[in-house]
């Protein structure tokens, strides 16, 4: 069944909501934790949708997971205990999930298929598949490209690998599998995506060689158990950092947000865009956490290049909305993968924007919008896209009229109580 949402104008924004915790590293935790020995505690885990696939996916493969109350326990299987599954395991929405898993399954003694959703197998999955097939995995993708995909799992060899994409996905799916592999894999190219998983790692007891220009992971090694406390998500966080900088006299103030600096470009972009945005370190560990605070003010329009596009990746349709209520242009290039998430996410937000009555020109790789725009009520379509559905209901607070956003409960994916949120911030 979907369900649609209604969302009216607001003329105030003021509270300070609890984030929940980090999807990135919420999946990386419960996969660490069950190819670790011993068992691992998460705090605060993000319980959604993405997440709970992962976890359904690794007890399908014999790992026990536990939760109770804001901590889940994950019993270690080690590198060589996961079992084979009865079945297929379904990764629902996540592409994080199916990705990572392959770089798991690659060196496991075992023939895998991984499905997911109608979205999720319309999402391309060589890029994953190529460089473990080179290490010695035997993968076979539906039409050469997607899921349905089944692994045979091999004892890998080490290579040198050049990533041609900016993915944190398919960099961690390389380093899992490096780390069954024997001798020492090297990682080149677009290694600057978000590095939660090289972060993560050192508190699970594995040794990484890294520098600016290139990974470097000698295998095997062995993870050991560890606690791992979830900071909030920043990219959670972002709608409502981005309601409060475009509605009159908004406040907000979040607490304990992950400042991962491969996660704080949306925020350097508004802070350019002359947004008021106080960040404050409360923790320093191996996630950065810290406090944000926002105040509106009138905003300009700026560009964004390619290398900034890693670090806010997830932010850039609701960078779209922002910039409708900036004075100026702002313009994104170097953002194609866009084109490839849960939805064709640059045409979905020229579409979106073009039914409230706003102008955007649309490029292969990326968009320009002149602003201030009159945004005006309509029926928004989500594409099942989770961003999507969120960034435009940010767009209705200021837009002429009430606002539908159809099959909204696809935020579910990454936010459950994204709505609900929404109306205690606006009453």
């Amino acid at each position: 069944m979907c369900v649609n949402e209604i969302v009216v104008p607001s003329q105030q924004f003021r509270g300070s909501p609890i984030i929940p915790g980090d999807k990135s590293i919420s999946h990386r935790g419960l996969i660490f934790g069950a190819l670790a020995k011993g068992r691992t505690e998460l705090i605060d885990i993000l319980d959604s949708a993405d997440v709970n696939s992962t976890a359904q996916c690794l007890q399908q493969l014999g790992v026990k997971i536990v939760s109770l109350g804001n901590k889940t326990w994950v019993e270690g299987v080690g590198a060589t205990g996961l079992c084979s599954p009865n079945s297929i395991l379904d990764c629902g929405n996540s592409g994080t999930t199916m990705r990572l898993l392959m770089g798991v399954l690659a060196g496991q003694a075992m023939q895998v298929t991984l499905t997911g959703d109608a979205s999720l197998r319309r999402r391309p999955m060589k890029r994953v598949a190529h460089p473990l097939v080179q290490m010695g995995a035997q993968i076979s993708l539906s039409q050469e490209e997607y899921a349905p995909l089944t692994i045979t799992g091999s004892t890998l060899q080490s290579i040198h690998y050049h990533l041609p994409v900016a993915s944190a996905q398919l960099k961690t799916a390389m380093i899992l599998a490096a780390l069954s592999a024997s001798g020492t894999t090297c990682l080149t190219g677009e290694i600057h995506s978000r590095d939660h998983t090289e972060r993560m790692l050192n508190d699970f007891g594995v040794h990484l060689d890294l520098n600016s220009m290139r990974i470097q992971i000698q295998g095997p090694q062995s993870l050991r158990a560890t606690t791992v406390q979830v900071p909030g998500d920043p990219s959670t966080a972002a709608f409502w950092i981005a309601a409060a900088s475009i509605i009159p006299e908004a406040q907000l103030q979040l607490e304990n947000i992950s400042l991962n600096p491969s996660r704080l470009g949306f925020l350097r972009v508004l802070q350019r865009m002359g947004a008021n945005i106080q960040i404050q370190s409360t923790s320093e560990q191996s996630e950065p956490v810290g406090r944000i605070r926002v105040t509106a003010q009138p905003l300009k329009g700026v560009s964004i290049c390619k290398q900034e596009i890693p670090s806010l990746i997830d932010e850039i349709p609701l960078l779209a909305v922002v910039a409708t209520q900036a004075t100026g242009f702002l313009e994104v290039e170097g953002a194609e993968e866009l084109r490839v998430k849960e939805s064709d996410r640059l045409e979905a937000v020229a579409t979106n924007l073009r039914a409230m009555g706003a102008e955007i020109e649309v490029r292969k790789d990326g968009f320009r919008i002149h602003g201030i725009q009159r945004l005006r009520g309509a029926k928004i379509e989500s594409y099942h896209d989770h961003r999507i559905a969120m960034a435009f209901s940010i767009a209705a607070l200021v837009a002429e009229g009430p606002t539908e956003i159809l099959h909204a409960d696809c935020a579910k994916v990454s936010y459950p109580e994204f709505f609900s949120t929404l109306r205690n911030l606006t009453q």
